[in-house]
C-alpha cells in the first residue's frame, strides 16, 4: 500500500479537503462518520491508500491534518457532517490568526504551530505502511495557506527529502479577489512552491466559477460547488492508486512522466463529464466525447486559455469499463489533429492510466492533468499586481513589521521571472534547436576528452 497523507491548511484548505474527504468516502462506502456500509469488495481492497483501519468495527480514519492558524474554521469543521470521521488529534489551530499576511503565517504565528503539526505528521507517517508523500491542500491568497502551508512544505522537504510533495493550491484569479494584498502572498509563496513541492495543481476561483455558470448552468454558484469540482479533480488523479486498474499510475509516475525539468511541475487540471442536470437525459457519454470535453478551454480548473500556450506532457485517467485500444486511439488522435498544441521535442508526452472503477452514478469518467506552457499567463497577472504594489511600497509595512525583510520580496519577484522566462523558452523551443543543442553537447564532450588525456584529472 502506498499512502498518502493529506494536510489541510487555512481556510480555503479545510473546506476543500472536506469536499474532497467527503468524494472519496462516497466512492469507498463508507458513511459520514467512516463506517463501511458499501457491498463491493473492490471499495475496500486499497482503502488503506487514505484511510487507516481502527479496531471499532469496520471504522476507517482519514489520513488527513488539519492546521488553521484560528480555531473557527476547525470548530466549524468539527460541529459539521464529517466532524466525526477525522481524528481528534490531527486538528492543530491557533488563537490569533494570520490577518491575510503570509509573513506572519510563515515567521511569527505560523513558526509557533510547526512542531506540533510535524509531531503530528510523524505519528501519521508511522502509522503507514510504506507511504508515498504529502499533499497539500492551501490558498496563495491568504496568510494561513500561504505563508505556514510554504513554511510546512518546506520543513516536509527537509525531514522526508525521498518522499513526494504535491500541492493543490487555488491562486488568486483576476476577477474574484478576496484581500488587497494577495498578489503579495502568492508570489512569495511561489518562490516557495518553485524549490519545494514535486508537483503542484494549481486551480483558481474564477475558471471554478465559469464552469459552475457556463457548463452546470449553476445559477449563483458558492464556494461549496466550486470545492465539489475540486474535489473531482483530487479523487480522480488518485483513482489508480486506490483502485485496480489496467493501467496504473501513482504520484511518483505522474511525477516522472510531467515534469521535464525540476522547476516546471505547474499544472492545469480538467475533470469531464461535466454537464447541467437538465442536460443529462440529452447526454451520449462515450471515450471520444469525454477526451474532447476534458481538453476543451471551458473545462480548464485555471484561468487560462491552453490554446495560447503548448503542452510540454499531459496524464490523462479514465475511470469505467473502457477499452484500451478505443482509449489510445482517441488520445492519438487528439495528438494528431493538434499537433501545434504539443512540443515537438518530447516525443510520447502523453500518459494514459485506466481504472476499471468508475465514480458512483456514472459510467464513465476521466480526469486530464496538463503541464501546459500557458500556465505563464497565471504568474505574468499576479506580476503584474505585485509590481505595481511593490514599487511604491505599498502595505510593506504590515510584512516588515513582522520581521520580515525588503530582499525577500526582492527575491521572490526575480523568482517568478525567471519561472515565466523559462516557460517562455521552452514554448519557443523546436526540433531544429537540436542541432545546436547536439553541437554543445559534442563540444562539452570533446573538451573533457582533451582535458582527461592532458592528465587534468
Amino acid at each position: 500500500m502506498r499512502e498518502l497523507i493529506t494536510f489541510a491548511v487555512g481556510q480555503a484548505g479545510n473546506q476543500i479537503s472536506t469536499a474532497f474527504w467527503d468524494t472519496i468516502r462516497k466512492e469507498h462506502g463508507l458513511n459520514q462518520d467512516g463506517v463501511y456500509e458499501g457491498d463491493d469488495p473492490l471499495q475496500l481492497c486499497r482503502i488503506g491508500v487514505f484511510f487507516e483501519e481502527s479496531d471499532h468495527a469496520k471504522k476507517y480514519v482519514p489520513r488527513s491534518i488539519n492546521v488553521d492558524l484560528e480555531p473557527g474554521t476547525i470548530d466549524h469543521l468539527k460541529s459539521g457532517p464529517l466532524g466525526k470521521m477525522f481524528r481528534p488529534d490531527n486538528y492543530v489551530f491557533g488563537e490569533s490568526g494570520a490577518g491575510n499576511n503570509f509573513s506572519r503565517g510563515y515567521y511569527t504565528e505560523g513558526a509557533e504551530l510547526l512542531d506540533p503539526v510535524l509531531e503530528v505528521a510523524r505519528k501519521e507517517t508511522e502509522r503507514a505502511d510504506m507511504f508515498q508523500g504529502f499533499q497539500l491542500v492551501h490558498s496563495l491568497g491568504g496568510g494561513t495557506g500561504s505563508g505556514l502551508g510554504t513554511n510546512l512544505l518546506s520543513k516536509l522537504r527537509e525531514e522526508y527529502p525521498d518522499r513526494m510533495l504535491a500541492t493543490w493550491s487555488v491562486l488568486p484569479s483576476p476577477k474574484v479577489s478576496d484581500t488587497v494584498v494577495e498578489p503579495y502572498n502568492a508570489t512569495l509563496s511561489f518562490h516557495q512552491l518553485v524549490e519545494n513541492a514535486d508537483l503542484s495543481f494549481c486551480m483558481d476561483n474564477e475558471a471554478l466559477y465559469d464552469i459552475c455558470n457556463r457548463t452546470l448552468r449553476t445559477k449563483s454558484p458558492k464556494y461549496e460547488d466550486l470545492n465539489t469540482l475540486i474535489s473531482y479533480a483530487m479523487s480522480g488523479s488518485s483513482t489508480t492508486l486506490r483502485f485496480p486498474g489496467q493501467l496504473n499510475s501513482d504520484l511518483r509516475k505522474l511525477g516522472v512522466n510531467m515534469v521535464p525539468f525540476p522547476r516546471l511541475h505547474f499544472f492545469t487540471c480538467g475533470y469531464a463529464p461535466l454537464v447541467a442536470s437538465n442536460s443529462q437525459a440529452y447526454q451520449t457519454l462515450n471515450v471520444a466525447e469525454v477526451v474532447q470535453q476534458g481538453f476543451s478551454s471551458h473545462n480548464n480548473m485555471a484561468a487560462i486559455d491552453p490554446r495560447s500556450g503548448k503542452y510540454l506532457t499531459v496524464a490523462a485517467i479514465f475511470r469505467g469499463k473502457i477499452s484500451s485500444k478505443q482509449v489510445e486511439s482517441e488520445m492519438h488522435s487528439v495528438q494528431t489533429k493538434s499537433a501545434s498544441g504539443f512540443v515537438e521535442w518530447i516525443p510520447q508526452n502523453v500518459l494514459t492510466s485506466l481504472c476499471d472503477v468508475p465514480p458512483p452514478n456514472i459510467k464513465l469518467s476521466a480526469t486530464f492533468i496538463g503541464n501546459n506552457t500557458a500556465i505563464q499567463e497565471l504568474f505574468k497577472r499576479t506580476h503584474g499586481q505585485f509590481s505595481a504594489m511593490f514599487r511604491r511600497k505599498a502595505f510593506l509595512h504590515w510584512y516588515t513589521g513582522e520581521g520580515m525583510d525588503e530582499m525577500e520580496f526582492t527575491e521572490a519577484e526575480s523568482n517568478l521571472l525567471d519561472l515565466i522566462a523559462e516557460y517562455e523558452q521552452y514554448e519557443a523551443a523546436t526540433i531544429d534547436d537540436d542541432e545546436v543543442l547536439e553541437e554543445d553537447y559534442l563540444d562539452e564532450q570533446y573538451e573533457e576528452e582533451v582535458a582527461y588525456e592532458g592528465g587534468e584529472y
